[in-house]
């Protein structure tokens, strides 16, 4: 890979097909439902630890959404987001980024015109196909099966981040 992630200071996400297996279940009272994967959300609390921001930016607004983010300590949550690109410019101005400072992980082609312009790319397996010729990195687990946890590995691996933010774990 010949993308320098050390210079990530930002890691974004989209929900549905990424942090999600892309399943939105109807219930019966109105409601819906969506599953995460906790084994993700461990990665995301890793990343947040060596000092990398995490964000949000999905086309769908839900309050499962917000609670999930809410538990994870993700402030950066922009939902409704159509054009992705509007808020990716207002995040990268409010933390004063560049867009080769950001990483970025969608599955489908409304996150294409980000996933173009930021320091590294990622798509999980079962995204688009599509949109795979475009990102730097390809998965190996699919969408809301752990394949968020794999990018925040290598983003903190390649990084020389990983020790860090584990070594209480590896302790005697």
């Amino acid at each position: 890979m010949a993308v320098d992630l050390n210079r990530i200071k930002l890691l974004l996400l989209d929900v549905d097909g990424v942090m999600t297996d892309g399943r939105i279940i109807y219930l019966n009272d109105g409601g819906e439902a969506k599953a995460f994967d906790v084994k993700d959300g461990h990665g995301l609390k890793l990343v947040q630890r060596a000092g990398i921001k995490v964000g949000i930016i999905t086309g769908r607004q839900s309050d499962i959404v917000a609670r999930r983010a809410a538990e994870l300590g993700i402030e950066l949550v922009y939902q409704g987001a159509k054009d992705k690109m509007q808020p990716f410019m207002e995040i990268l101005e409010k933390l004063g980024l560049n867009a080769s400072e950001v990483a970025y992980v969608g599955d489908d082609l409304v996150d294409l015109p980000v996933m173009r312009l930021v320091g590294f790319s990622a798509t999980v397996a079962d995204a688009s196909d599509d949109i795979k010729p475009y990102v730097d990195l390809v998965t190996g687990r699919p969408g809301g099966r752990g394949a968020v946890r794999e990018v925040c590995d290598l983003l903190l691996k390649q990084s020389s981040l990983w020790t860090s933010v584990t070594s209480r774990y590896f302790e005697d």
